[in-house]
């Protein structure tokens, strides 16, 4: 029953070299994910830093950077750039948040590598934004900033905590006109995984934004 327990635990495969973490209480059950990378290990957000996932991390090369999708995410964000030495990215206008760390910041955009790009999405928090994958077809890592509801379709979803909702809706049209059918497959949301039940990521995911009614989703305010 214990090892059943402890490989239930361990981060799964969604995507080739994407790996998810368990949800993570201390980010109110948010969803941190590992991305494999020609030897460019990269977290996205921050999973629990228990005994499991720090020794996943170290038997899979450790961690190069650790991107932050928005202020919800930094959790014990301290703790794994001490013990990994990883660098942290994060959009400036949140980077307050981490005094004393080693931290790289951007404005507008920040090209990580040829596959991997991190923007400013603004809305759900000030520096909200979003990690951009080319392999697979396209991978957008959105933390909170777009989320499955029950039908596991991409929405921008509106909390009592919601920084800016017209922005957060002018974010979503940015990403349309960013990318295509052909440059954005998948989508590994932040945080309500649940409604995925068990795929991982939502698929066909430009298709289904460029679906959106973005001017309901700004008078409605989706609900999860």
């Amino acid at each position: 029953m214990k090892q059943q327990t402890l490989v239930s635990k361990q981060p799964r495969p969604v995507l080739d070299n994407i790996l998810a973490f368990p949800p993570n209480r201390e980010t109110l059950g948010a969803t941190a994910y590992f991305i494999v990378e020609n030897q460019t290990n990269i977290l996205v957000d921050c999973p629990a830093w228990d005994e499991i996932n720090q020794t996943f991390l170290r038997e899979h090369g450790g961690v190069r950077l650790l991107f932050l999708t928005h202020r919800g995410a930094i959790a014990k964000a301290r703790e794994i750039q001490e013990a990994t030495g990883c660098e942290i990215l994060i959009q400036e206008q949140e980077a307050y948040l981490l005094p004393g760390l080693k931290v790289t910041v951007f404005e507008r955009e920040f090209v990580v590598s040829d596959r991997i790009k991190a923007f400013w999405t603004p809305g759900h928090s000030p520096g909200s934004s979003c990690l951009y994958h080319s392999g697979s077809g396209g991978v957008l890592f959105s933390g909170r900033h777009l989320l499955p509801n029950r039908e596991a379709a991409p929405v921008p979803l509106w909390t009592p905590k919601t920084f800016h909702w017209p922005r957060q809706i002018n974010s979503v049209k940015s990403i349309i006109d960013r990318f295509s059918p052909e440059t954005l497959q998948y989508i590994c949301p932040g945080a309500n995984t649940g409604f995925l039940r068990g795929k991982g990521s939502i698929d066909r995911a430009f298709e289904q934004l460029a679906n959106l009614d973005l001017a309901v989703c700004l008078q409605s305010k989706h609900e999860p």
